[in-house]
């Protein structure tokens, strides 16, 4: 399907489930533009550009190359608008998923004069319960995080943890 699809997040950091949205809709569409916001009302641990360096390094360990990470902020119609987006995916873990994410959909169709569709994907069944946030608490307590996140970036948390502790 050649249409222009974004897949937008905070990413703080990347999880396995994130990863399994972006591996299944690179492969439904022909370009995946991955949007990580810049302005959230989420405490955020890594940068906004820290954060765009850990998904292309997930991305380039993976060999997933039909996806472009981009940075944005504002609303998020907005810039659906200006690119000329046509599917916004988002993905859903649980039922309170699904209700808020319904909540955005509406406002975004209230907000909006582009015309763009939202389609949903269910996480896999390993990952319905993985949140960044469950990360940082693992990573925090010095738990495993080999199930969580891409091995890749274990590192990039571990040392930021090190700062987080240090004060830094």
């Amino acid at each position: 399907m050649n249409s222009k699809v974004i897949y937008p997040g905070s990413f703080d950091p990347i999880t396995k489930g994130h990863l399994d949205i972006i591996k299944r809709s690179s492969k439904l569409f022909d370009e995946l533009i991955i949007g990580v916001f810049i302005n959230s009302s989420k405490k955020q641990w890594f940068t906004t550009d820290e954060r765009v360096e850990l998904i292309k390094k997930v991305l380039e360990k993976e060999g997933i190359t039909n996806v472009k990470v981009v940075q944005f902020s504002g609303l998020l119609v907005d810039y659906i608008k200006k690119e000329n987006i046509d599917i916004l995916v988002r993905g859903l873990r649980a039922v309170s998923d699904y209700e808020y994410e319904l909540q955005v959909t509406l406002t975004n169709e209230a907000l909006t004069t582009k015309q763009f569709e939202t389609i949903f994907l269910t996480a896999s069944r390993e990952y319905l319960y993985l949140s960044s946030s469950i990360v940082k608490e693992i990573a925090l307590n010095d738990g495993d995080l080999k199930g969580f996140v891409p091995n890749v970036i274990i590192p990039d948390i571990y040392e930021k943890v090190k700062m987080i502790k240090n004060g830094k």
